[in-house]
């Protein structure tokens, strides 16, 4: 068995990757929240950056954190088609959750599909990741603590909505983003915890890209859409101060 490093480069990569989970979080539920207040086409659009921030957040932490993981006797690649899948996957099935939330009536029975889509989304990110690593020697998993880990997907995901459909004070946002990011971190972790390579040595070249080629990259330009975005938003009237600004008059003559 090939010993395993989870986090090669001390604190460094556990906290960013927390980081990225948390303002993925923190813009997804404003967005959601946002969401909830708009109609037409403008629930639609705050819908679809909501999912677009809780996939990229999730997926950047997922693989930030994967900077950091070693594996003793071998290099680490990685299947590039099947790590951009990745992504599709947590940003689509993440959709299907938010959607499922935000035009569902604010009922419980929307709330827990849209959690369990969204947990089962999040757990499919993470397997297909781990799928994608290319290595000299052989994954195995112990299905209980892949077990654990989809169920802390789903516990997460459902805590998350239903923070989205109850909680609208920015300050409580925030700290369910950061509690969130803590859930899904702790996903990953668990996650992490069911894996055991036995690696076998080999001269012969990985296929697929380093970290550092392609993983890196795609990580800081995923951030700095998380980042950009978050100002945007943060930035952005709401429907209230919208209705505020306009002046009782305007308000009048829409009531006439």
């Amino acid at each position: 068995m090939g010993h395993l490093d989870h986090a090669a480069y001390g604190w460094l990569t556990p906290v960013l990757s927390y980081v990225m989970a948390s303002v993925g979080a923190a813009l997804g539920l404003r967005c959601t929240v946002r969401a909830l207040t708009a109609t037409g086409s403008s629930r639609r659009n705050w819908l679809l950056t909501a999912a677009s921030a809780i996939g990229t957040g999730i997926w950047t932490m997922h693989f930030v954190a994967m900077l950091g993981f070693h594996v003793t006797g071998t290099d680490i690649h990685y299947d590039v088609p099947l790590t951009v899948l990745s992504l599709v996957v947590a940003v689509a099935v993440v959709g299907c959750g938010v959607f499922a939330v935000g035009y569902g009536r604010r009922s419980s029975r929307s709330l827990l599909l849209g959690g369990l889509t969204t947990g089962l989304g999040v757990a499919s990110m993470h397997y297909l990741g781990m799928a994608a690593l290319r290595l000299h020697g052989r994954l195995s998993y112990d299905p209980l603590t892949v077990g654990l880990s989809v169920a802390v997907a789903v516990v997460a995901a459902t805590a998350a909505l239903w923070a989205a459909l109850n909680i609208e004070a920015p300050t409580a946002v925030a700290v369910a983003s950061l509690v969130m990011g803590a859930a899904v971190s702790s996903m990953h972790y668990t996650g992490m915890l069911a894996v055991a390579v036995r690696v076998t040595p080999s001269d012969q070249a990985l296929p697929g890209a380093t970290a550092l080629q392609f993983v890196f990259p795609l990580a800081v330009g995923l951030g700095s859409y998380l980042f950009l975005t978050s100002a945007f938003v943060a930035l952005s009237p709401t429907a209230g101060a919208r209705a505020a600004a306009s002046g009782p008059g305007v308000t009048a003559a829409t009531a006439r």
